[in-house]
């Protein structure tokens, strides 16, 4: 067996278990992750699984930052932010899927690689927008009609979150860049981070807020419509 792969297995089983014991993770989750980890890792390599890195990590401190404050209006995540299998599922699924496919067809590996980009800069943002935008935001607006909404809710959006959510996709375009190279690429998963932050909103304001679907079908989406984004880009 490749040192390499024995250094990313021990990773991820440190990861697994430091995000169980530090209560950022279910043990479900943290199985869970350690999968998706593995996927990502075998079907797309050292950068993609970088990328997941960052994601992970911004998106736990940005979670667990002024949490107290959250709670006060309601919006702060159920126990202190610990992810499910479903919400780990909702937010790399994707990406786990198109590195299933790059690990069978390596004919395709350069695509399925920008695409996971894009799903975790849409992933990225959204966590970001919302944990972020809830605390430094200063005025709120309903996605749908732009009238000012309650902050925490469904599709309630705000400059600063949104500002910050194009940080979160750079993050992960920087990234991408580092590993595949400084290309048009890095513009348009920026652009997909934040059509995908976008649509999320959308879809929280409408559906979510009837109990059409769930938070974790959000997300699936925000992250499917970032990777579809990044497709279409290169496509045209």
């Amino acid at each position: 067996m490749p040192i390499a792969d024995i250094i990313i297995y021990i990773f991820l089983l440190i990861g697994a278990i430091l995000s169980y014991t530090t209560r950022k993770l279910t043990l479900p989750g943290a199985i869970t992750g350690s999968l998706v980890g593995l996927l990502i890792y075998k079907g797309a390599g050292y950068t993609c699984i970088a990328m997941l890195a960052l994601f992970f990590i911004a998106g736990s401190l940005a979670t667990g930052w002024q949490h107290h404050q959250k709670a006060t209006i309601g919006a702060a995540e159920k126990h202190k932010g610990q992810r499910t299998a479903g919400q780990v599922l909702a937010n790399g699924g994707v990406a786990a899927m198109l590195s299933a496919l790059g690990w069978y067809f390596h004919v395709y590996s350069s695509l399925l690689q920008l695409m996971i980009a894009g799903s975790f800069a849409a992933a990225t943002a959204d966590t970001l927008s919302s944990e972020l935008g809830m605390v430094y935001g200063r005025n709120f607006y309903n996605i749908l009609n732009f009238k000012k909404d309650q902050r925490g809710l469904d599709g309630v959006v705000s400059l600063e979150g949104t500002l910050i959510g194009l940080a979160g996709s750079a993050l992960i375009a920087i990234v991408y860049a580092v590993g595949f190279g400084w290309t048009i690429a890095v513009c348009w998963i920026i652009i997909a981070g934040f059509i995908g932050n976008l649509i999320d909103s959308v879809l929280g304001a409408s559906i979510e807020r009837k109990g059409w679907i769930r938070n974790n079908m959000v997300n699936f989406l925000n992250t499917a419509t970032g990777a579809l984004v990044c497709w279409l880009l290169l496509k045209l």
